[in-house]
């Protein structure tokens, strides 16, 4: 059955009605059903509300609704309940014929769907084709898991989404996804669903690597001209080959000697990882607490707080006498253990539970750090890092760290577009960055 509709141009569009599925419900009086109505075409203004406008003339009970719009084509789908009248079905195709949609409906279980433990995927790349979406997607099938939902979170300066899946071996999904990830270039995340991932409260990150985009101790040992030793050095001790308290004291002895000149010069070659003040900004607004920890040195670290408006600082002291580096370490040693510790200790100060921490690192004296938050990312880590993370981000951009916090980058340009104190010219382009 067709009904025509000609609009102002002339144009006539049709509302196709598939008779085999409405007629047990047109024909005659039933008992009370239970119907999923879908609705689709043209989105406007006014339509949820003329939809309802419909149900509630002719008795009928929403039990639910979900709707979403894709390049202004809108897909809605209520469950409802109708008693044997067959009004509300010859007054929804009327509806559709006038509005120009697509109406259709199917009679569905009446029993409550049972809640289902959920699963948070979530898949980011530079960019994610439907070959990596498909891998995805077969992973979990794989695995018997079921996507439910999926919507994009972001498109800058990474593109992002976010599946909700039910059922399914969990650990073998998880095992899938780890294979699909380690074979495209994507990150993928899997989070239980509920309370605790949507109730972080504070982020602690390390600073070298993480973030700022150096070791502010190779900066340093290029003043000393003793560049290429201690690099070779560092990145052994962040693979966790070598001891970490040994290996650091022997290359802050290779330092001693240098002036306060040679610690400025070092400073303005910092670069800040991108993305770092878009995510520390988001979280502020957000009202969680941020901390930095770092194995680095606390010249450096207390100056990057204090810039980006960071609550914590941690980190170690370079000894000074006359002016000059001495070559040793000043006040307590920050280690592996010592970072975790003072994530603990930040966290019972603010009142909040290590499970509602975020922590970000990329090297092997992260692991304990990582370890003792709800949520331990390793980023753009070393490969023992990412092997123990929770998840891991290979991007280098800082702030997708939020999307797999669930934060949609809609939110976060509005929120800076309502800001007068922001400076929109902090943005950078990107190429490649897909069309809205």
């Amino acid at each position: 059955m067709s009904m025509g509709h000609r609009d102002g141009t002339g144009a006539q569009g049709l509302i196709e009605v598939d008779l085999g599925r409405v007629a047990p419900i047109v024909c005659g009086r039933m008992s009370r059903s239970t119907i999923l109505v879908n609705v689709h075409g043209p989105d406007h203004p006014g339509i949820s509300a003329g939809l309802m406008d419909v149900l509630t003339a002719t008795g009928a009970d929403v039990y639910d609704i979900e709707q979403i719009v894709v390049r202004g084509r809108l897909t809605l789908n209520v469950l409802i309940g109708v008693d044997g009248e067959t009004a509300t079905i010859r007054d929804l195709l009327l509806f559709g014929w006038e509005q120009r949609l697509h109406i259709e409906f199917e009679v569905v279980d009446p029993l409550p769907t049972p809640m289902k433990p959920m699963t948070v995927v979530t898949v980011l790349g530079e960019r994610i084709g439907p070959d990596d979406f498909g891998a995805v997607a077969r992973a979990i099938a794989d695995g018997g898991g079921n996507i439910e939902r999926i919507f994009r979170l972001s498109r800058y300066p990474v593109v992002s989404y976010e599946l909700a899946v039910s059922d399914g071996d969990m650990h073998k999904v998880r095992e899938q996804l780890i294979v699909a990830a380690a074979e495209r270039p994507i990150d993928i995340a899997i989070q239980p669903e509920g309370l605790e991932r949507r109730a972080k409260r504070m982020v602690v990150m390390d600073v070298d690597s993480t973030l700022i985009e150096n070791e502010v101790i190779n900066l340093l040992a290029d003043e000393a001209g003793v560049g290429e030793k201690v690099a070779a050095i560092t990145g052994a001790a962040l693979r966790g080959e070598i001891d970490f308290e040994g290996s650091l004291r022997e290359r802050v002895a290779l330092l001693a000697g240098l002036d306060e000149a040679a610690l400025k010069r070092a400073a303005q070659r910092i670069t800040v990882t991108p993305g770092a003040r878009t995510f520390i900004r988001t979280l502020r607004r957000m009202g969680m607490k941020t901390a930095i920890v770092s194995a680095g040195f606390t010249r450096f670290a207390n100056a990057l707080a204090a810039d980006l408006d960071i609550d914590y600082s941690l980190s170690n002291t370079l000894d000074v006498a006359d002016g000059v580096l001495t070559g040793k370490l000043a006040g307590e040693f920050v280690d592996g253990p010592r970072k975790a510790s003072f994530l603990r200790e930040i966290a019972a100060r603010e009142g909040i539970v290590t499970s509602q921490v975020v922590a970000v690192g990329d090297g092997a004296n992260d692991l304990d750090m990582l370890a003792a938050a709800g949520l331990g990312i390793a980023f753009n880590a070393k490969p023992v890092v990412r092997e123990r993370a929770d998840t891991s981000v290979s991007v280098p951009y800082l702030d997708a760290i939020l999307f797999l916090m669930g934060v949609r980058r809609d939110h976060v340009e509005a929120a800076d577009a309502a800001d007068p104190n922001f400076d929109q010219g902090q943005l950078i382009d990107l190429p490649g960055i897909p069309p809205v």
